[in-house]
This record gives C-alpha cells, sequence and structure tokens, in this order.
C-alpha cells in the first residue's frame, strides 16, 4: 500500500472534526437548506467520496515538545495471534472479571484518572520527583512528504525503529536518578501523566480537519465532476453550521467571562482565534477548488457564467426575467440618520449599494436582500442549454430599476451568520414546546458572529458593517473572492449528467425478507436480522416494520423514538395509519434536535391530532436513541419485536448515510426497550434492571470503561487483547485516557473515528498500539460498532452514541449487544473493509495530520462503501440461487 502525503499547514490545529452533513434539499434549482443536526455532520443529506494527502493535524496547546509525525505505517489490520483461555471467561464472570480489572490497572497506574487530572497542575512544580516521557520522532525512511506514492510498511506490534521514548530527568544536572517506583505485583506505574494537555487534540480544530478531508474529494481526479461540486457545497455548508453552533457557543462563553480550559488547555478566546485562521485556510483551498472544478464543467457544457460575458440579447433577456420575477419581490432600504441599520437575517445574502444625486456630492447607503428560496433559484439558466447566472449578478447590474433617476456609485455584497445557541433552561419550562418556539423566534435575532464581505469592498464600508453588526472587524469579519454562499452550489450539482455523477447506487431488498411473507413471522423464526443501510434499502426493512405493523390487525402497541425524520415521509403516515386502526401509539419526539425544532413540532401536533400519545422525553436530557418497539399478539401470548439503529429514521438520509440496524424479537431484549420507554415517559429511574441493553447516561459510558479495563487485564493473563472502535467522533476524555491506559498495557487498538478525534495515535510508550482511521466516501459514515475481544468470548454492540461527552452523560442513548455469529460475522467485515480501504481512508499521525492510503501497483483501488455495496449484491445473488435450487429440483 502507498499513501500520498499532505504537505502540513503552517497554523497549529487540533482535533474535532466536526459532522457534516444534513444539508436539506430543495427543489430542482432551487437554494438547497440544510436540515442540520447536533453533530454538524449529521445535518446533510448530501455527503462525500475521498482522496488526499496529509492535511495539517491539531497539536497540543501550550506544548513544546508536541510530538512529530511518526513513520507513516500501514494500516492494514494485524490479526490478534492464538490467545489462551483466560480464567473466567465465561460470560457469567464477564462482571467479577472487569471488577478486577478495573482495580488492578488503578493500581498499576497509580490512582484515579480523576484525580491525577486534579493533581496535574499541582505536580509541575515537583517535578523532581517525576520522570516524563518525551516521545521522540522517528525520521520516515519511507514516506517522505515529498514523494507522491511512497510505499508505507505494515504496522508493527512494537514502537517503529529509531522512535524509543526520550526519558526526560527532571532533576538537576547530576543528580542520582530514583529507581522506578513498583505497584502492585511489580508492575511500573506509567511513565505518562494523562491530565497533561499535550496529549489531547483540540475537538473545534479537529472538525475542521474533518472538512479538509472532505474537501479534497473536490480535487480528486478520481471523483466524478458534479460530485466534486457537491463536495464544495458541503463543506460550505458545514463552515456555516460550523460559525452557528460552535463559534457562537464559544462566544458566549468569551460573553461569559468563562476561562475554563479545554482537555487540551485552550481557553474559548484561543479556540476562537485559531478556528478562525483554519477556517480561512480551508476558504483559500475551497476557492480554488472550484476554480478548476468551474473550468472543468464549461468543457462538458455547464458554465457558470458572468454578467459582463453575456451577448446584448441575453442580457436584455435576463432584464425582461428580472423585471418580471425578481423585482417584485426587492424591498430596498435605505441607511440614513432617518433610518436606522435594518435588521439582516441569517445567511442572506445583501447588496451594500452607493448611490448619490446627479447634482449632488453627496452618498447615501441602501442594502437590498437578494430573495434567494421559496421558488427563487440562486443560478438563474442563460438561454437554452446548461448556462447559469447568479442571481445576484442580474441584480447588480440592473439596479436602476430599484433607483431610477439616481447615479450607482457602487455595488458591494456581503452576508452574516448568527448564533445558534439559544437554548433555554428547560427546567423552568412550563410548556418545553412553547420553550422551543420562543427559542426559535430568538434564533432568527441572535448575535452575529461573522460578516463575509465580497472582495474589494471600501474598506470605510467594511468597518462601517462590522461596528453596526457589533463585529471584531479584524477576527470576525472574512474577505471572500468570488462567490459567497457556495452551499447554493448544490443546485447545478444535480443537473441530470449520469457521466459525471456516481454509478446510480440501488439498494437491494434483505435477503432474508420476502415480500410474500409477513415480516413478524419471518423475524420471529429467523430470532434476529442485521440491517446495513444504505446498501439494504431503509423502505422494504424499517418502513416495512412499521408499515405491517399499522395494518396487521394482531398488532395492539407501537411505541418509537423520533430525533430526525422527513416531514413527508411514511413513518409519520404509518404511526398516524396505527392509530387510526385502534392501535395504541406512544412516540417520543426530541423536540431540540437543533435545527429540526419547527419540524419535530409539527410533527408533534400532526400525531396528537391523529391520537397518538406524544411525549418529550426527560428533562435535561436529548432523547438521541433509535428505538421501535412493537407489541404483538402471537399465537403463544404477547410477543414483542424491537428494532434499535445507529441512524435517524429519515426516509432521505438513509440514503446517504452509512448505517446498522438490527431487529429482534430477542425476549432480554424486548424487556429493556420496554423498560426504556417507561422512563422515557415518566423520566423515572429507580430499580430499571436492564440486562443486555445498556442506555446513556447511567449506564453506556461505564460500560464502555469497565470493559476497555477488563480488556487490559484479560491482555495481562494471556495477552492477545484487542479493541476496534466505530464511531463518528471520539471526544471523552475518560475515554480517550482510558484507551491509552489500554495501550500502554499492551492492548492492540483500532479506531475508525470519521472525524473529531482528540487521541493522538503512534506516540512512542503512550499509544503506538493504537490506529486511528478516517474515511471519507460518498456515503456519510454514520454507523457505531464497539468491539471487544475478551479474552476470546468477543463482544460486539451497536450504539447511537459516539464516544463525546455530551452523547455519554446529557443524551438518552443506548448500546445493544449483537451476539448472533451471523450477525457478528457480518459486523466484522464492516470493519475489516475498513482495513482493506485503499480508497477512502485516511491515517492519523501522531500530530493529528492524515496521510491518505492510496493503491500500489497490483492492490484494488477500491474504497470501504464500494466493498460493501458488492457485498450486499453478491448476498442477494446467493439467496437468490438458494431460493431456485428447490424449484429445479
Amino acid at each position: 500500500m502507498e499513501t500520498k502525503p499532505v504537505v502540513p499547514q503552517k497554523t497549529e490545529q487540533e482535533e474535532d472534526v466536526f459532522n457534516l452533513l444534513h444539508e436539506q434539499e430543495r427543489s430542482a434549482q432551487s437554494v438547497l437548506e440544510t436540515p442540520q443536526s447536533d453533530h454538524p455532520s449529521e445535518n446533510n443529506p448530501h455527503f462525500f467520496d475521498g482522496n488526499v494527502s496529509v492535511i495539517s493535524g491539531p497539536g497540543g496547546a501550550g506544548d513544546p515538545q508536541r510530538p512529530k509525525p511518526a513513520q507513516q505505517q500501514s494500516s492494514r489490520p494485524e490479526k490478534a495471534g492464538k490467545a489462551g483461555k483466560a480464567k473466567g471467561g465465561k460470560a457469567s464472570k464477564a462482571g467479577k472479571a472487569s471488577k478486577t480489572g478495573v482495580k488492578a490497572d488503578r493500581d498499576a497506574k497509580g490512582g484515579k484518572a480523576a484525580k491525577a487530572t486534579k493533581n496535574a497542575k499541582a505536580a509541575e512544580p515537583k517535578a523532581a520527583k517525576a520522570k516524563t516521557v518525551t516521545p521522540k520522532a522517528a525520521k520516515p525512511k519511507a514516506a517522505k512528504p515529498k514523494v507522491a506514492n511512497a510505499k508505507v510498511a505494515k504496522p508493527k506490534a512494537a514502537s517503529p525503529k529509531g522512535a524509543k521514548p526520550k526519558v526526560a530527568k527532571a532533576v538537576k544536572p547530576g543528580a542520582k536518578q530514583p529507581p522506578k517506583p513498583k505497584g502492585p505485583a511489580g508492575i511500573e506505574p506509567p511513565e505518562f501523566d494523562l491530565g497533561e494537555s499535550r496529549w489531547y487534540l483540540n475537538r473545534e480544530l479537529t472538525w475542521l480537519e474533518f472538512n479538509r478531508r472532505v474537501l479534497h474529494e473536490s480535487m480528486d481526479e478520481r471523483t466524478p465532476l458534479l460530485e466534486r461540486l457537491k463536495f464544495i457545497a458541503i463543506v460550505s455548508s458545514n463552515l456555516d453550521e460550523f460559525a452557528m453552533k460552535r463559534i457562537g457557543g464559544l462566544k458566549q462563553q468569551i460573553g461569559a467571562g468563562l476561562h475554563e480550559l479545554t482537555l487540551d488547555g485552550r481557553t474559548p478566546r484561543q479556540q476562537v482565534v485559531e478556528c478562525n485562521a483554519s477556517v480561512r485556510e480551508i476558504e483559500a483551498t475551497k476557492r480554488e477548488a472550484f476554480r478548476q472544478v468551474r473550468e472543468l464543467l464549461e468543457g462538458k457544457g455547464i458554465v457558470i457564467e458572468s454578467y459582463d460575458t453575456l451577448s446584448p440579447k441575453e442580457k436584455k433577456l435576463l432584464r425582461e426575467h428580472y423585471y418580471s420575477n425578481i423585482y417584485p419581490l426587492l424591498t430596498p432600504q435605505s441607511i440614513d440618520p432617518a433610518h436606522p441599520f435594518p435588521f439582516i437575517s441569517n445567511l442572506s445574502l445583501n447588496l451594500l449599494v452607493t448611490l448619490r444625486y446627479p447634482k449632488s456630492r453627496e452618498h447615501t447607503l441602501a442594502r437590498v436582500k437578494v430573495p434567494i428560496g421559496l421558488g427563487t433559484p440562486r443560478f438563474i439558466r442563460v438561454g437554452k442549454g446548461d448556462h447559469f447566472i447568479p442571481i445576484e449578478q442580474v441584480m447588480m447590474n440592473n439596479l436602476d430599476m430599484l433607483f431610477p433617476g439616481m447615479l450607482i456609485v457602487s455595488c458591494e455584497i456581503f452576508r452574516v451568520t448568527r448564533n445558534a445557541n439559544t437554548e433555554k433552561d428547560e427546567e423552568e419550562a412550563d410548556d418545553l414546546m412553547s420553550m422551543i418556539e420562543s427559542e426559535l423566534k430568538e434564533r432568527k435575532f441572535a448575535p452575529i458572529v461573522r460578516l463575509e464581505v465580497g472582495a474589494g469592498m471600501e474598506p470605510l464600508h467594511r468597518g462601517r458593517l462590522a461596528a453596526e453588526l457589533e463585529l471584531d472587524e479584524e477576527n470576525d469579519v472574512l474577505e471572500v473572492a468570488g462567490m459567497l454562499a457556495l452551499r447554493d452550489l448544490f443546485e447545478i450539482s444535480k443537473l441530470d449528467y449520469p457521466r459525471l455523477h456516481d454509478p446510480p447506487h440501488h439498494p437491494i431488498d434483505h435477503p432474508q425478507l420476502p415480500a410474500e411473507r409477513n415480516i413478524f413471522h419471518t423475524i420471529r423464526d429467523l430470532g434476529s436480522l442485521l440491517l446495513q443501510h444504505p446498501y439494504v434499502s431503509f423502505s422494504t426493512s424499517v418502513e416495512r416494520f412499521l408499515r405491517e405493523a399499522a395494518n396487521d390487525p394482531k398488532v395492539r402497541a407501537i411505541k418509537m423514538t423520533l430525533y430526525r425524520t422527513s416531514i413527508q415521509g411514511r413513518i409519520i403516515d404509518a404511526l398516524v395509519q396505527a392509530a387510526q386502526n385502534g392501535k395504541q401509539v406512544a412516540v417520543v419526539v426530541e423536540l431540540k434536535a437543533r435545527f429540526d425544532e419547527a419540524t419535530n413540532i409539527h410533527l408533534a401536533e400532526v400525531m396528537e391530532e391523529a391520537g397518538i400519545h406524544v411525549t418529550y422525553g426527560v428533562v435535561g436530557l436529548k432523547t438521541h436513541c433509535k428505538v421501535i418497539l412493537v407489541v404483538r399478539q402471537d399465537f403463544q401470548g404477547l410477543r414483542r419485536y424491537v428494532h434499535i439503529g445507529t441512524g435517524n429514521y429519515h426516509t432521505e438520509t438513509a440514503r446517504i448515510y452509512s448505517d446498522i440496524g438490527i431487529i429482534t424479537c430477542d425476549d432480554i431484549i424486548a424487556q429493556d426497550v420496554t423498560e426504556l420507554f417507561n422512563y422515557l415517559t415518566t423520566g423515572f429511574t429507580a430499580k430499571r434492571n436492564y440486562r443486555a441493553v445498556m442506555p446513556a447516561p447511567k449506564l453506556l459510558k461505564k460500560a464502555l470503561l469497565t470493559r476497555i479495563e477488563r480488556e487490559v487485564e484479560l491482555h495481562r493473563q494471556s495477552g492477545g487483547g484487542l479493541i476496534r472502535f466505530k464511531m463518528n467522533a471520539l471526544e471523552d476524555g475518560d475515554i480517550v485516557k482510558a484507551l491509552y491506559r489500554a495501550s500502554m498495557a499492551g492492548v492492540k487498538i483500532d479506531l475508525y473515528v470519521r472525524d473529531t478525534c482528540r487521541l493522538r495515535p503512534g506516540v512512542p510508550g503512550l499509544s503506538d498500539n493504537i490506529r486511528v482511521v478516517s474515511i471519507v466516501g460518498r456515503f456519510l459514515e454514520h454507523a457505531r460498532i464497539y468491539y471487544f475481544r475478551n479474552g476470546g468470548a468477543e463482544e460486539f454492540f451497536i450504539a447511537s452514541a459516539d464516544a463525546m461527552k455530551r452523547n455519554l452523560e446529557a443524551r438518552v442513548e443506548v448500546l445493544c449487544p449483537v451476539t448472533a455469529p451471523e450477525l457478528t460475522a457480518e459486523l466484522r467485515t464492516v470493519l475489516d473493509c475498513h482495513d482493506a480501504d485503499r480508497r477512502s481512508a485516511w491515517d492519523m499521525q501522531p500530530d493529528g495530520s492524515y496521510l491518505q492510503r492510496m493503491p500500489a501497483e497490483g492492490e484494488s483501488g477500491e474504497g470501504t462503501q464500494q466493498m460493501l455495496i458488492a457485498q450486499a449484491q453478491q448476498r442477494l445473488k446467493e439467496a437468490l440461487k438458494q431460493k431456485k435450487k428447490p424449484m429445479q429440483k
């Protein structure tokens, strides 16, 4: 395998790649708006495919000895050796083993992580008594940054040659080094202080780093042209969301006078400054990518015109179109002492017009909002071909209609972004729905956090806008060359040119769910089945599950959680139909799903009118789990059928998000889900006995930490320790520290993290047993899988939660075991495909940068998602063969 190095950026960056997608599509040639989620990546129904070099990564704040990138190694999976049978390996003894592992590990590492963090600062002056290990960077031999196709060696179990940890003696010169203290059973305590900020990357900066990888898709020649344009739109939408949510939140912290340091040692103000610098770099790269793609599209007959290149006839036709379809929508607003500065709506395009009377030298200003949306597209077709011109250029060149008799001195363009963090204290609210509606109104008038202006704006005008909008001109104003609001390129990216798009993808019907048979009979016979979307059809599996439940006369009740869904989707139709058929239907709607609040309020009202019992979850927690419970009268009495998934019940995003779900009639899981719904509808937590499903915030985080510690203990006993996690983000400090400790104990750890990752892999002595891989492809990677080798008694889980503090401590999530051998084999295949990926996989370096894998000569250049598409089709083909065999006999 070869890697294609990407030149690291000069500015320091840190982790936290932000979730990108949920950009809701508008109708053809209309501006696309993004339904957004708490994880900015869950807010775009459009996503990307991947190829990049090395992208600079975020480092720990204030770290003079920040580790340099170690020698690049291939991410091929390392198969664990044959492990001996561990004592107490039976499932019944797992709890006891995990407790022993926790105690032993804590003793060996000098106490609880919390205590280490608390004493981190106090320990600094006493450096003479402690050893610190400074990672010594290995000099890359096979993969220098300037070599495009440098081969990458297989990762070895031990640290790479030349990268032995250098022990810094924190004692006076000439002083004798004290002996290493021994812990219980002669185990040496760790030489790394896990409370030090340098071992952690920054959440915001790593999220931005993720967008660099997404943006690289727009520059990858292997990506079809219109898909490249789509990736530019995705990154633009993500940066808008980042400014609204993350920068907005940091500015609120600054305004409140908060100076609390993040895990990586940064203040809110430091993060804003560094994020703004990173955003400027991404914007510059994005502009160059757009220029290249625009030129290539012109060769295919798709042209985004400039007004001055149009013929007189075309200008005349556009003027007529403007007069009939745009001019009536415009409302010019003067800016003078008699007219205060007008309200500027979020993400709107605006023209700042300078004009004067013919016989006067005095200038006056006016603002004109560009009326995009509600049937008015951003790009207007010119002539009969696929030539387009931005609507603002048509307006700028026909201002004489708006200001007759005036001289137009100049016309400049600007755009504002407002803070989206307007949450109130729901514990003080008498009516949660009224409170959310109030939040939505306040969001429209929230403080502005960013001003974008067209290149060349008059400095006086730029300064005045910044002053009127109460912004810091130096840090909060972004000058943009060319078009603003490139998120609107979704309109062009949808043009019908099959060869300029990815090959069509048609999800298969699950081979084990025959359409002619009652779905509940099938599930009852199988016990459980796994769903992999979008490789398996969402419509003929999950939607069918609900649809048949709504119409099956034996179904007595349906319970469901809704975080995000389609406003016109079949999910709501099925629930309403079930209620009309006399079934008991209860739905837990999350009103606080960011940017979907208005949609969820509307859906809640629709369902209540249909007789559905609607609740809004537990006060103080977001309900983020994805669960359906169907109660049916079977021949032996009531039986419960359950669906648990990693993705939202959203028809559109199910086609472009890569998610996993399980449908089962397992009695233990069904009982746990029943308890979960009783908790969600009452908020009462006392004495709920969960035997399989582990919900957050009470059990999920504890379950992960306990199993990590157990893996350490079992590895010490018999070796072969292995942990594999697939998730969108790794942000929780406690989980990161636990993984560091496991790595130091020798446990092999494979992390498939789509975006944000606080952990630094490959640091000698600290994390040289950890690999971090990010997949950026055609679909948005959204599934969460947790695997523990457990001394050979392997455990697989799927979850709605990433390893993020907010998910583990402030949301209702679920971790569900998957035990059937045929289902765990499917999950293992998903993880193995990540390891085999030579198209869309990126290997994270110790400094937070990423190297994209490139296929070596003779190696397959397939990505994870292409492999999973092929495997799904192969399973369907084999199922059809089996079905035909009896007929042939």
